[in-house]
């Protein structure tokens, strides 16, 4: 490990936004032609049968998406001086589990969303039945990639226990249960620890298992530094659910690609609407500096990890 950790850095205020800062910016376009790359390797051709099951599956998939969680598998492969080609497929796995809870989020039985990234949400171009069916597939083929990519390059044991990393943060003690949790919350009081019970299984599951999957790209990893970085990420978790409660109030549906105010209008709790919205970026903002506290024994390989920490309580969408 290098030494001389730093501070995550300030994004500045630009007439067009949030200028990210350059070594993010790069790491980000790094990222993101790696992601989709990868991904249009793996996602069935929409020539083969199933056809539009498999166009879904694309649309899906591939529709210009931030890449946060991607992004932090190859940023916590960057701290560790892991390839980044041993990253792809968890990266993959990852991006596709985000997607398939995306489509599954829009169907009108959930949160009966029309937008989503700028464009129809998956169900208003190909149906419901059609959408449900493209989520299925997409979480099928994350767990198809972590068992069968050839770049991993760990152990059957290894890979086992990255599978199991992966499948409990998508079940029911992970996002699946965190969205069960927030429908039954809809026009229900809420405290702010029930709110944050939630919200770390329905987003920060798969964020924490983001940055692990990336640490168990690498055969040997220390315990220690395991605990290290998981509680990162359950840092930038919460405060990346917190930070999206907040844009769903002061945001702008172009700019979000999603509708603005739409957990608003259907009475979901929010941390906005239990701390104002002056609570709630003061809790984003401590969580900031807890995560870039829990990385100050790693030195500066870890700066992308608090590159990413500033970004998430500074987006704009």
């Amino acid at each position: 490990m290098k030494k001389a950790a730093t501070p995550g850095f300030n994004p500045l205020k630009t007439k067009t936004g949030i200028k990210i800062n350059s070594g993010l910016d790069g790491l980000m376009k790094a990222c993101k032609r790696r992601i989709e790359h990868a991904l249009d390797s793996w996602l069935p051709s929409d020539t083969i049968t199933p056809v539009v099951l498999h166009k879904a599956m694309r649309y899906a998939a591939l529709s210009g998406g931030k890449y946060i969680r991607p992004l932090l598998v190859y940023a916590t492969g960057s701290t560790l001086d892991i390839n980044h080609q041993s990253l792809g497929g968890p990266a993959c796995a990852v991006e596709l589990i985000h997607a398939y809870s995306l489509v599954h989020d829009d169907l009108p039985a959930m949160d009966n969303d029309d937008l989503r990234r700028g464009k129809p949400t998956c169900h208003k171009v190909f149906g419901e039945a059609m959408a449900i069916l493209t989520g299925d597939a997409l979480q099928s083929l994350a767990f198809h990639i972590l068992a069968h990519d050839p770049a991993i390059g760990v152990s059957p044991t290894q890979r086992i226990n990255m599978i199991k990393t992966l499948s409990t943060a998508t079940g029911s003690m992970g996002m699946a249960g965190g969205q069960a949790i927030d429908l039954a919350a809809v026009g229900q009081p809420v405290s702010i620890d029930e709110l944050e019970y939630m919200h770390e299984h329905k987003t920060g599951a798969l964020i924490r298992a983001c940055v692990k999957l990336g640490a168990l790209s690498t055969e040997i990893i220390d315990t220690k530094l395991l605990e290290t970085l998981d509680n990162y990420a359950q840092c930038i978790g919460l405060a990346f659910q917190i930070h999206d409660d907040i844009l769903d109030v002061e945001g702008n549906t172009a700019t979000l690609g999603k509708t603005q105010g739409a957990d608003m209008a259907k009475n979901k709790p929010t941390y906005p609407a239990i701390l104002g919205i002056g609570g709630a970026k003061h809790k984003a903002s401590e969580l900031h500096e807890q995560a870039l506290a829990s990385l100050e024994s790693l030195g500066t390989n870890a700066d992308p990890l608090r590159w990413i920490s500033a970004y998430i309580v500074h987006r704009e969408n």
